[in-house]
């Protein structure tokens, strides 16, 4: 059952309207979000199945440094060039590659580069192999982790986003998911890939030149702290972008998809990610540690738990603007015990008119065990007889 508390500690002074900026936006998809404050700053189409192209490579990114996180692979680790593979994703008809050799091992370091950095549907198909054994195998782990990670509306053919007539498609709301889920559960990984600006593999022909190609990201030294994640373009979905920038420990995500153009890609990129920094405001409201409510307890050491702020919680607001805020506290409950200290047990939903709903995450204050064999018989009496 739901359960709703007040929280009326939250008015801020000035009582007023405010209404929420809009972006002129000429993407047929877009959609952006504040990670700080969980709000969504602007969505159109947001939800509407359609080819990822290249950005599908994230969820392939994102399955290698869950791997490697747990241990289960190594950046040193080698993986060979099949001449299947290379026969495949080599010449003109592959789309962007990596220029990987037959035969070559290739460290999982360097397929990521060359799979982030150069987009190279290659190194995607050779990480897949060396990981699962077949691509599909690969691709069956990436269904899985977009399921464990929320992504309700996106399914996963292939390793690099290769028109497959339909078997793989995503949403802008789940590709901005995965960028957060990214960059939330492997910074480190996330800092040593994304934002690299060039990365060189391969040799040309006859001279035998170090090829090296630029990141195609449009944010990278156009938009302060910008730092990933993934262009993509194929015929079929047009030239699209996921991406992220962090300026005074406000990180937003953007998608844009369906454009005509390389350079509108740039442009509206740009822009976009310039106004959700502009138009849009952090503004404090919780301070970390703070208790904001108690929640019910059943079956437990204790019959409630204090609800607290588990960093410093702040809104999203347009610019200038001092809106009055409601709040309320919401949770599943009564929470069943054992509930661990910092434990995400409620929200804090933040609605003002005029602006998205914002939910902030509240945690357990201390840590509940599960009552003894008495307490719960008494639980269980008190139960029967209101």
């Amino acid at each position: 059952m739901t359960r709703t508390l007040p929280f009326a500690a939250l008015l801020l002074a000035v009582p007023s309207v405010a209404a929420a900026p809009q972006f002129p936006a000429t993407a047929p998809v877009a959609f952006m979000q504040d990670l700080s404050t969980g709000a969504v700053l602007f969505a159109r189409d947001a939800d509407r199945r359609m080819p990822p192209a290249s950005m599908a490579k994230m969820m392939t990114v994102y399955v290698a440094f869950d791997m490697i996180k747990k241990g289960e692979l190594k950046l040193d680790q080698t993986f060979p060039v099949r001449p299947e593979t290379w026969r495949q994703w080599h010449g003109p008809q592959a789309g962007s590659t990596m220029f990987l050799s037959v035969d070559e091992q290739v460290s999982v370091d360097n397929l990521l580069k060359g799979i982030v950095t150069l987009s190279g549907n290659d190194a995607c198909v050779v990480l897949a192999e060396g990981v699962s054994g077949t691509e599909q195998s690969f691709a069956d782990r990436m269904n899985e982790a977009a399921k464990r990670l929320g992504l309700t509306n996106s399914h996963f053919g292939n390793s690099n986003g290769w028109p497959d007539n339909g078997v793989t498609y995503v949403t802008a709301r789940d590709l901005a998911t995965l960028a957060a889920a990214t960059i939330r559960d492997h910074p480190q990984l996330y800092k040593r890939f994304y934002s690299l600006k060039e990365f060189s593999w391969g040799k040309t022909l006859g001279a035998g030149a170090a090829i090296t190609q630029a990141n195609r990201d449009p944010l990278l030294g156009r938009v302060a702290g910008a730092d990933g994640l993934k262009t993509g373009h194929t015929e079929e979905a047009g030239y699209g972008f996921t991406g992220s920038a962090e300026q005074n420990g406000r990180r937003l995500v953007m998608v844009i998809a369906g454009l005509t153009s390389f350079n509108g890609r740039i442009d509206e990129s740009v822009k976009f990610m310039d106004w959700g920094f502009r138009a849009w405001q952090a503004k404090p409201i919780v301070a970390a540690g703070r208790r904001v409510a108690a929640a019910e307890v059943q079956l437990g050491e204790e019959s409630e738990v204090g609800l607290v702020a588990p960093r410093e919680l702040k809104v999203a607001l347009p610019s200038g603007a001092v809106p009055v805020l409601a709040a309320r506290v919401v949770y599943q409950g009564p929470l069943r015990a054992p509930i661990a200290k910092g434990q995400q047990v409620a929200e804090l939903v933040i609605t003002s008119p005029g602006l998205p709903e914002q939910r902030l995450p509240l945690v357990a204050e201390a840590a509940v065990g599960e009552a003894g064999f008495f307490g719960r018989a008494w639980a269980g009496l008190t139960g029967m007889f209101g």
